[in-house]
C-alpha cells in the first residue's frame, strides 16, 4: 500500500475508539493530546482506560460496538482484536467516507500512524507503510537520541518571530531571506547549552531594533521544562 503522509488536525474533533484495553488506552491518548474528543466503545475497560474516563478525559459507551455508531465520527480507531467486528466497522467506515485505523490490520486501514517522536510541535514520524512497526520503533528510538527538546524550544522561538517579521510588510522575497538567516547553524547548541545571549545577539544582528524580543522570554522557561514525548505506531 502506498500511503499518502499528512498531518491532520483534530483538535475538537469527534474521534472513536472502538476497544478498552491498553492498545485502546495508548491510541485514545494519542488523541487527546491533540485535543480531540474521544468516545470509546467497549464493555468494560482496561486500566488505563479507566483511569481517562475517571478523568473525564473521555466519553465511555458501556457496550460493544453497533452499527451506525460511527455516524458523526471524523476519525477511528478500531483496538479490537474480533475478526468479525473488525470487518463491520471497516464497512461502515468506507460506506459513509471515514477515516478509519484496524490496530495492527492494514488491510482493514485507510491510514496509518506512524512512529513520532515530539518535542513540543516539532514532531518526526516514520512510517513502514504497516509492513515492520519494529523497524518504525527502531528508527523512532534513534531519532530520540539525535533530537532533544532543544528543537521545541527552537521551534517556539522562531514561531514567535514570524508573525512580527510579517508585520514588517516586507517583500515575500525579503521575508524569506530573513527567515532563512535568523536559522543559525549555532542555535541548537546555543539553546542546548542554555547561551541565550547568543541566540538574542544573532536576532538583533539579523533584526536590528525593528522587531522586539521582549516575546522571547517566557519560551526561555521551556529549556527548563521541555515538553517531549513519542509514540510507537506503524
Amino acid at each position: 500500500m502506498n500511503y499518502y503522509p499528512i498531518c491532520l488536525d483534530i483538535s475538537h474533533r469527534h474521534c472513536i475508539i472502538i476497544g478498552g484495553g491498553k492498545v485502546a488506552a495508548r491510541k485514545a491518548q494519542g488523541l487527546l493530546d491533540h485535543q480531540a474528543r474521544v468516545t470509546m466503545i467497549s464493555p468494560e475497560l482496561g486500566v488505563e482506560s479507566t483511569a481517562l474516563h475517571d478523568a473525564q478525559a473521555l466519553t465511555w459507551l458501556d457496550r460493544p460496538y453497533r452499527e451506525g455508531d460511527l455516524a458523526d465520527a471524523f476519525l477511528v480507531i478500531a483496538a479490537t482484536d474480533d475478526p468479525e467486528v473488525q470487518e463491520r466497522i471497516h464497512a461502515e467506515a468506507e460506506k459513509n467516507n471515514i477515516l478509519l485505523n484496524v490496530a495492527d490490520v492494514p488491510k482493514w486501514c485507510n491510514f496509518i500512524l506512524p512512529a513520532t517522536v515530539r518535542r513540543g510541535d516539532f514532531s518526526l514520524a516514520i512510517s513502514t507503510g504497516g509492513k515492520s512497526p519494529a523497524l518504525a520503533k527502531r528508527m523512532r528510538q534513534e531519532m530520540e537520541s539525535q533530537f532533544g527538546s532543544e528543537y521545541g524550544v527552537l521551534l517556539a522561538t522562531l514561531g514567535a518571530l514570524r508573525p512580527l517579521v510579517l508585520d514588517l510588510k516586507l517583500p515575500h522575497e525579503d521575508n524569506k531571506q530573513i527567515f532563512e538567516q535568523l536559522l543559525h547553524d549555532e542555535m541548537v547548541i546555543w539553546i542546548r547549552e542554555n547561551q541565550w545571549h547568543k541566540v538574542i545577539e544573532h536576532f538583533h544582528k539579523i533584526l536590528g531594533d525593528q522587531v522586539p524580543l521582549d516575546c522571547l522570554v517566557d519560551i526561555q522557561a521551556q529549556c527548563a521544562h521541555p515538553s517531549a514525548g513519542s509514540v510507537d505506531y506503524e
